[in-house]
C-alpha cells in the first residue's frame, strides 16, 4: 500500500481508518481516482479492521469483496472500515470511502478467511 501512498491513521479492534492523498498517477482518463485503486485501498482497510483484534500470528485472505461506486473519487480520500462479525475462521467487514467534503465515493463489504500461521512456519 506504500506504493499507492495509503496512510494508516487508526487501526484497532474492529475498526480501521486510512487516507489516500490525491495523486495524478492514480487517476483514470477523467482525472478521478481509478476504481482499481479504490478497491485496493478498501481491501487493505477492511482487512485491517478484521486484523485489529487479531494475534500477531494471524493473517487475512480475502474470500469475497463487493464494491459499489457511488460518486467520483476526486481529491484526498478517507477510508473507514468496521469488522461486523469475527468468528473462529471467518470475518465479515464493511467500509466506505469519502471525499474531503463528506461525499460518499464507494461502499464495500468483504469476507475474510482468518489464517493462523504456525510459529516458525512459512
Amino acid at each position: 500500500m506504500r506504493f499507492l501512498g495509503l496512510v494508516p491513521e487508526q487501526i484497532g479492534p474492529a475498526y480501521a481508518r486510512t487516507s489516500l492523498p490525491w495523486r495524478e498517477d492514480l487517476t483514470n482518463s477523467r482525472g478521478d481516482v481509478h476504481g482499481g485503486t479504490l478497491m485496493s485501498v478498501l481491501d487493505f482497510t477492511l482487512s485491517a479492521a478484521a486484523r485489529g483484534s487479531a494475534e500477531a500470528t494471524e493473517g487475512m485472505a480475502t474470500i469475497d469483496m463487493n464494491t459499489t461506486f457511488l460518486s467520483p473519487g476526486t481529491g484526498d480520500l478517507v477510508i473507514e472500515a468496521r469488522c461486523l462479525r469475527r468468528g473462529g475462521s471467518i470475518a465479515f467487514c464493511e467500509g466506505d470511502i469519502r471525499r474531503a467534503d463528506g461525499e460518499l465515493v464507494a461502499r464495500a463489504t468483504a469476507t475474510f478467511k482468518i489464517i493462523r500461521r504456525r510459529p516458525g512456519g512459512d
